[in-house]
């Protein structure tokens, strides 16, 4: 660093805007995960009648179930890993890349990541070929994402490879440490809906296997709007704790700074004293 104290002062004043920068950004991150955790409730609420309603579905015809679903079969895998799409996160992206990749993938046929920063993350570790979506910049536009993943996901379980397994990667917010999860979306799991039987069957004008796999598909789909809510909310935590560690070391550079301003200023009074006392004492001696 120069020594000249112009030049210090200037760092300083770049430093405490730096620090200005940190603060914005940790503000809008921990309101970006505060609303994503308020959004949770109805997500959660909605996906509680659609299981609510596949109890009664199998309440009045258990036979209705969807033939296969207990047996993930020989078929190819869809793996979804959602990552974060901005940077200033951490290692985020590199862990959950790490353990998506990490699991047997010698079955997976289709790879859907969502997030720019895990798809690069991704592309590191020799994962090239995958579709891939930018994650959702706020919690409102995260329902019309998870409906752009879920058509991608439908359009490859309707293609001719046949896909009989559907996981989904992604971090938990909320956590001291960083905890990356895998669920699985399909094989479908019935037997954790609560099934009340019933004095009379409903009347129904629909095939009860057809109401069924209708509300599989909207179960499912609520499913995926709460991954990549969690997602999101965990994101904008790290970002959080990035930008507190971020904070850490800006103000401990800037009690350094202080001190060498401190310094270099005393060093430079001390200079002017010494020229004034020297000129002084000239002076007096030219008089005398």
């Amino acid at each position: 660093m120069s020594g000249k104290l112009g030049e210090v002062e200037a760092r300083i004043g770049a430093t405490h805007q730096l620090e200005a920068v940190v603060g914005a950004m940790r503000g809008i991150a921990a309101a970006r995960s505060r609303d994503a955790h308020a959004r949770l409730a109805g997500i959660r609420a909605c996906a509680a009648a659609a299981g609510a309603a596949i109890g009664d579905v199998l309440a009045f015809d258990p036979s209705s179930a969807l033939p296969g679903a207990a047996n993930s079969g020989d078929g190819a895998e869809v793996r979804i890993v959602i990552g974060a799409e901005q940077g200033f996160v951490g290692g985020l992206n590199d862990r959950i890349a790490e353990e998506a990749l990490l699991r047997p993938r010698e079955r997976v046929g289709h790879w859907l990541l969502v997030g720019t920063r895990l798809v690069s993350a991704c592309a590191q570790r020799g994962l090239a070929q995958a579709w891939s979506v930018p994650m959702a910049a706020h919690p409102a536009a995260v329902p019309r994402l998870a409906a752009r993943v879920s058509d991608a996901l439908y359009a490859r379980l309707a293609d001719g490879e046949r896909a009989t397994r559907v996981t989904l990667t992604y971090a938990l917010p909320g956590e001291s440490r960083l905890r990356v999860v895998q669920r699985t979306l399909i094989p479908f799991d019935f037997a954790r809906f609560h099934v009340t039987p019933r004095a009379l069957p409903p009347l129904v004008n629909v095939a009860p296997a057809r109401i069924l796999a209708r509300l599989v598909g909207l179960y499912v789909s609520f499913e995926l709007c709460e991954a990549l809510m969690l997602a999101f909310a965990a994101e904008n935590e790290a970002r959080v704790r990035a930008m507190l560690a971020a904070r850490t070391n800006v103000q401990a550079r800037l009690a350094s700074l202080s001190q060498q301003y401190r310094a270099m200023r005393q060093d430079e009074i001390t200079a002017e004293i010494v020229e004034l006392t020297t000129g002084r004492e000239a002076a007096q001696r030219a008089m005398d």
